[in-house]
């Protein structure tokens, strides 16, 4: 027979589980938790002599949980018609489960949590105990999804991948590297590892590479000397300092840029600041401008300034061509 802390787990755990089974069998319930179908009747039986005391502190009908006595004892059918304290717990707020269901939606578009039960079951439950009707919601699958699959396999199998880049200055290259891990920052996913053409540790976009293949190249044995940082990015002594400008309450957001102060903020417009960047290289400040449109202003180098500049300057001109010259409709 299971002790007295086995049969508190199982009654802790009974509760929620009626709730969301109403009229179930008893046989079922006993096959859901894995015990005998009389623990199941005995703890059905304490359930419904248990509850809260009332204002007067003495325990009432309405004080106590109560189930459907006739369907209990001729058809051993579970339904409970009254519970107590259960409906006045906390409640997760329209938004607060739309939120929880769009993340949980995300978990569930990754390869190795596809058509995950869990997930799913976790989902409903947030869209009926919300306080009111959640927003509807939907998280499209990520496009890295099968090279994470094939990745995740080599780094199980131990052996090299192979493909194209296209890195932060726009030129394409073929890389093989011994894949060590695959990690996420928000919706961005990385492999880290060994890459064979520049002898050393690299971290590669997944969504900068193409034509991914495992190859039958076994990983080279790592040595003692070869560390995997635990941090993400790594600053190199050939980075780049460029200064930027943006409002305080932005700074935040360029941790990964290991931000310093730079300098005096005296003159700058209320709230704002000048922070010192490490870039690998001016090539780079192109998405971090493109992800603070309006926010972000490169103060220098003038060298940073232009390759920021040019790149906008493109941007128009592709726009510019593909206006008609008459002014009719595109």
């Amino acid at each position: 027979m299971p002790g007295a802390s086995d049969r508190l787990t199982f009654l802790l755990s009974l509760v929620p589980y009626l709730m969301d089974h109403d009229g179930i069998s008893v046989t079922d319930v006993a096959d859901h938790f894995g015990v005998p179908a009389d623990l199941v009747r005995e703890a059905v039986r304490l359930i419904a002599v248990s509850g809260v005391p009332g204002e007067t502190r003495q325990y009432l009908h309405g004080d106590l949980f109560d189930i459907h006595w006739e369907e209990f004892e001729t058809n051993d059918t579970i339904a409970l018609t009254h519970l107590v304290a259960i409906d006045d717990s906390p409640r997760f707020s329209a938004r607060e489960a739309a939120a929880l269901i769009a993340g949980l939606q995300y978990l569930s578009s990754l390869p190795e949590n596809a058509d995950s039960e869990a997930i799913a079951s976790l989902m409903a439950k947030l869209t009926r105990s919300a306080s009111a009707a959640p927003s509807q919601v939907a998280v499209a699958r990520t496009d890295s999804g099968s090279a994470i699959s094939l990745i995740q396999a080599a780094v199980r199998d131990g052996v090299q991948v192979e493909f194209d880049y296209l890195n932060a200055r726009g030129e394409q290259e073929k890389r093989r590297v011994d894949p060590w891990r695959v990690e996420s920052v928000d919706r961005d996913w990385y492999l880290r590892g060994w890459c064979h053409l520049r002898g050393a540790i690299r971290t590669f976009r997944l969504d900068r590479m193409s034509a991914v293949r495992a190859t039958t190249l076994p990983t080279d044995p790592r040595s003692d000397d070869v560390v995997l940082p635990d941090t993400l990015f790594e600053g190199s002594a050939s980075d780049l300092d460029v200064v930027v400008e943006l409002p305080k309450s932005a700074a935040p957001l360029l941790a990964d840029y290991a931000p310093q102060p730079s300098g005096t903020d005296a003159g700058l417009p209320a709230g704002h600041v000048r922070r010192t960047l490490r870039v690998a290289h001016h090539h780079g400040l192109k998405r971090l401008v493109t992800g603070f449109a309006g926010v972000v202003i490169v103060v220098s180098p003038d060298e940073a300034r232009q390759a920021v500049r040019g790149w906008a300057e493109a941007g128009v001109h592709a726009y510019d061509e593909n206006t008609p010259s008459d002014g009719g409709s595109r």
